[in-house]
């Protein structure tokens, strides 16, 4: 099943050979690839030098067994190790199945987040301040860093808008699975008689391009520059530091004014401009994608959901995979991975069961 794996382990001693040449470690850009590549095939190799490891233990069990027709416990004990070699065996043939998908090109970018308050009034701006506030902690938790991007602030704290990026290893494989309308139900701050409120939250990620891979035409932008509003004190109010970048062709518009400099101002809302039309981009290749993103991320509405966050149960509850947690508090603290890890998981059935499939 596994024969062409053979390449990737000669691939490896190639890649292993060409790093110890003294011409590739004095060039610090080529060694780093090379590396990359190495690093990428490693996890393949060893896991198919164990497949084989217990695939000949199984050959070497099920030989004895059928040469040891006399030996009663001689037999016994052959077929128990049949059965252990097989049964391990078969989960190193899943885990080298999912390894050999062919991996999101994406997933070791980083990304942007863009969090929009949705139905809910003030109550989901409030909710949207929430969300911000559990994927920074998350962020922290893994050792990535938050940078603020652009935001529109309500009176009572919460955000109507905000956007910010997320630079670590493997940010997107993480977060990509948040784009969606997420759903909040507590007795807001607002409320005098105790009732239970609905509302909702949109959320989109995406990932972070640079302008190889996202050519923008200068003439194509319309940049206008205002006075920030917000945190930052008088110097904030008292400056045109604020951007604001038209992109003509599609429509897009863009601001930052998280820095007190235009010029970095003007740098921020080019990253998510990019991110935005990369975003587009991919889209019209793979309209599949599109429809089934589009149908997650939504308008905002309450009956479009994909996780619920219920604070006088205590829980939350992903609608995408049918899974409740009942700790609440500790997953707006930034606790997130058992339920990306699920997520990750059914990804990966999902996947794993499409490339099962007989092609027509």
């Amino acid at each position: 099943m596994f024969e062409n794996l053979e390449a990737f382990s000669k691939r490896q001693a190639e890649l292993m050979q060409k790093m110890a040449d003294p011409s590739v470690l004095s060039d610090p850009d080529q060694y780093a690839s090379l590396m990359k590549e190495y690093r990428e095939l490693s996890p393949i190799v060893d896991k198919y030098e164990q497949y084989c490891r217990l695939e000949r233990a199984y050959e070497e069990a099920k030989e004895l067994f059928e040469s040891s027709s006399g030996d009663r416990d001689m037999r016994e004990l052959a077929s128990e190790e049949m059965q252990a070699a097989d049964e391990e065996k078969q989960s190193c043939e899943e885990e080298l199945k999912w390894m050999l998908l062919p991996k999101d090109p994406n997933d070791e970018k980083n990304v942007i987040v863009e969090i929009r308050a949705g139905a809910g009034g003030e109550e989901a701006a409030l909710f949207a301040s929430v969300l911000f506030r559990m994927y920074s902690m998350y962020a922290q938790r893994k050792g990535w860093t938050v940078e603020l991007l652009n935001w529109n602030e309500t009176e009572l704290g919460g955000y109507k808008e905000i956007s910010f990026s997320v630079s670590g290893t493997g940010a997107y494989s993480r977060l990509k699975y948040e784009s969606g309308v997420h759903r909040v139900q507590r007795v807001p701050e607002t409320e005098t008689q105790g009732r239970i409120h609905t509302s909702t939250a949109t959320v989109a990620v995406l990932p972070e391009v640079d302008d190889v891979e996202v050519a923008i035409d200068s003439k194509d932008l319309r940049i206008d520059t205002f006075r920030s509003s917000g945190a930052g004190g008088q110097h904030i109010n008292k400056t045109s530091s604020a951007i604001r970048i038209t992109h003509l062709p599609t429509g897009m518009v863009v601001e930052c004014q998280d820095e007190r400099s235009q010029y970095k101002n003007k740098d921020k809302a080019m990253r998510v401009l990019r991110a935005r039309l990369y975003e587009k981009k991919q889209a019209a290749q793979d309209q599949a994608v599109a429809s089934q993103r589009r149908a997650q991320v939504g308008t905002g509405d309450r009956s479009e959901r994909i996780r619920t966050y219920n604070y006088p149960q205590g829980r939350v509850t992903d609608h995408r995979i049918g899974l409740t947690i009942y700790r609440l508090e500790d997953f707006l603290n930034g606790n997130l991975d058992e339920i990306i890890d699920a997520l990750t998981a059914a990804d990966r059935m999902r996947q794993l069961q499409k490339a099962s499939e007989p092609s027509i």
